[in-house]
């Protein structure tokens, strides 16, 4: 049986979670269709989401259509849970970017497209609430291909559009409204089409094959019309799912190869983990790796779950009994990925208990959330007893708080969000220290250098000595701490975008006195290693010297003729740089560059700008020197820039 992993995307309020809904009443999944403000929707699960209105969890729900297999993934449509987004891009063949015809293009879903079409994931738009008041057609195509991407192909237009009674009408292959716009897009992508069509030989039956082949391949993105909520327009995304987006045929019989974009907990407290098989068949009691064993398996089907014996390619199922499974492990022989699609989290916060005593509670908790959602990065601080988090914005801090509440029963306050900096070498620096040679207390030797590696590039670490000169255990244990080491610099902030080599090496083997046992107190081990590398490396580090960068989002701003004075003067105190204004009918478009600790302060005064007619998005787009006071961030390590504070620590954990 063929199948299609196809995911939902949009932004927040476009309509996906009500698409879904559709989609699953046309399929006969279910026989009524929920609704988002009656919190009653299959995919919104969480109380938290029926209560808010909004997807926070990506959730998995399968139907059959026509021979296949659809695993439907729904996913947020807020910024702020942009890593929900990020983990399920992975395991997609296909997707449905929605877009409100009412609202239009918004910062997100240009966003997601852009990521869509990086990835090269076939995908097509579905122009939702054609039924609402302010609803627009021709406007909003000019828009999709102004800001989306000029490969959109109409697949039909709308009657009564803005009323109850608005319908999608699919347009005859023999209408130039259709043909016209579909042989453009079909020809910007394939010389081999603009051929046959200037020779004449490009039949109607070729036009839709030629669709069919480059909407599969994503190269152009079929539109539709229609309103999730009246149903009109939804039997012609249903075909355009089956025909214009790639259903594979599994291989069942291959090597085992699949995804984990999802970890949960189950009633019981235990680990549930969402995987994807790429290939092959998984079965229960199969281990993946030395020691965690599948005890069972459950496969989405029909809308919900059935326990099963084994989940064969092409499907989506949840697993039970991973202990140590993480967001990204592989299924079978390949190795874990760590691949990013969008910009890291660029704020953090302290979370604090509100009352003492939930202080254990408080970091069992989060640290259960870091499961299901790695990018809130925890950061202990044990010399401050404090606990923080990475977040995208001010909405996922509300979401926190009240999962902690409901959840795990921890009522928590947070500090005021700060911006997380980097820290990049600025020259090179090399330092090393010799086995039993003062000052260096550890059976180890280790040489290193640090210099600037391209932007980008992050840790690129590689030895300059013989590969057998040290076990390779000892050699692991050096890269690893480099590393580890790392995610701290000269002000505290994680050391990117550079190059670490390997310069100095030496050990003492394995020895004892006479007819006695190992003694490792004159053989080195791979705690040597671990423990020297952090002094030699900062070391070098002090010598190369650092610079302090903050994140920058590049900002395009839509505000009326009549705002255009006092938004460039807010621009500017706001430490704003506007690079272009484009005069546009009664509006002007300013694009440019904003610190992202200013990009909430922005979105607070906009509307009372503009009178609430300014239009914002931004992404993340580079790092620039903090041109300010250079900040520091405490440390969570031993701190290794100060030896004797460093030593003493490293004795009580020894002693530990």
């Amino acid at each position: 049986m063929h199948s299609l992993n196809l995911g939902i995307l949009a932004h927040v309020d476009a309509g996906k979670t009500s698409l879904t809904e559709r989609l699953l009443h046309a399929a006969g999944v279910i026989d009524e269709i929920g609704r988002v403000d009656d919190g009653s929707t299959q995919t919104d699960s969480l109380a938290l989401e029926r209560r808010r209105g909004i997807t926070i969890k990506s959730a998995v729900v399968s139907f059959p259509l026509e021979g296949v297999t659809v695993n439907l993934i729904d996913t947020p449509g807020h910024p702020d849970f942009i890593a929900e987004v990020e983990r399920v891009l992975g395991v997609l063949d296909g997707a449905v970017l929605v877009v409100s015809a009412v609202e239009g293009v918004q910062p997100q879903t240009r966003v997601l497209m852009r990521t869509l079409r990086r990835l090269g994931i076939p995908t097509l738009l579905f122009v939702n609430k054609i039924d609402r008041r302010g609803a627009r057609e021709d406007e909003l195509l000019d828009s999709l291909r102004e800001r989306l991407t000029p490969a959109v192909v109409p697949m039909g237009t709308t009657s009564a559009l803005g009323t109850r009674d608005v319908a999608f009408v699919p347009y005859d292959e023999h209408d130039p409204a259709y043909t016209g716009p579909l042989v453009d897009a079909l020809a910007d992508a394939s010389d081999a089409f603009l051929e046959a069509y200037v020779d004449g030989s490009a039949s109607n039956g070729r036009l839709r094959r030629e669709l069919r082949r480059q909407s599969r391949g994503g190269r152009v993105h079929p539109v539709f019309f229609g309103s999730a909520i009246t149903g009109a327009g939804v039997a012609e995304v249903v075909r355009g799912i089956r025909e214009l987006l790639p259903a594979r045929t599994p291989d069942v019989g291959g090597p085992l190869s699949g995804t984990v974009f999802k970890v949960d907990r189950g009633a019981a407290g235990e680990k549930v983990a969402y995987a994807r098989v790429a290939r092959g068949t998984l079965r229960t009691r199969d281990r993946l790796g030395d020691r965690q064993k599948v005890t069972g398996i459950e496969v989405f089907e029909r809308g919900g779950t059935v326990r099963a014996d084994c989940v064969p390619a092409g499907r989506i199922a949840k697993l039970y009994g991973l202990a140590d499974v993480r967001i990204g492990d592989r299924l079978g022989s390949e190795e874990s990925t760590d691949e990013h699609y969008f910009a890291p989290p660029s704020l953090e916060t302290v979370v604090s208990p509100v009352h003492e005593r939930d202080r254990g509670d408080l970091h069992v908790a989060l640290s259960q959330l870091a499961e299901q959602d790695p990018l809130i990065n925890l950061r202990q601080d044990a010399l401050r007893n404090e606990v923080s988090v990475s977040l995208y914005g001010e909405v996922q801090k509300e979401v926190i708080a009240a999962t902690l509440a409901e959840e795990f029963g921890v009522d928590v306050s947070f500090r005021e969000t700060t911006t997380i900096c980097i820290e990049r070498p600025v020259g090179s620096g090399a330092a090393v220290e010799f086995i039993d040679v003062a000052p260096n207390p550890f059976l180890a030797t280790v040489g290193l250098r640090i210099e600037p590696g391209p932007v980008g590039s992050g840790v690129d670490y590689a030895i300059e000595v013989e590969l057998g000169s040290m076990p390779i255990a000892f050699m692991r244990a050096v890269e690893e701490t480099v590393r580890e080491t790392l995610a701290e610099g000269l002000h505290g902030w994680r050391v990117t975008d550079c190059r670490v080599r390997m310069t100095h090496s030496g050990y003492w083997p394995r020895q004892s006195h006479a007819h006695q046992k190992f003694d490792k107190s004159m053989s080195s081990t791979a705690g040597d290693f671990r423990n020297l590398t952090p002094l030699v490396l900062m070391d070098a580090l002090r010598r190369a010297g650092t610079q302090v960068l903050e994140p920058v989002h590049h900002f395009r701003l839509e505000v009326p003729d009549e705002a255009y004075g006092v938004v460039q003067s807010a621009l500017a105190h706001l430490g704003a740089v506007p690079r272009t204004a484009t005069p546009r009918g009664s509006t002007y478009v300013l694009e440019g560059d904003v610190p992202a600790d200013r990009v909430h302060a922005l979105e607070l005064q906009l509307p009372t700008l503009t009178s609430g007619e300014g239009v914002l998005e931004t992404a993340f787009d580079h790092y620039q020197p903090v041109r300010r006071d250079v900040p520091d961030r405490s440390r969570t390590d031993a701190n290794p820039l100060s030896r004797k504070e460093y030593l003493l620590q490293v004795q009580r954990r020894v002693t530990a």
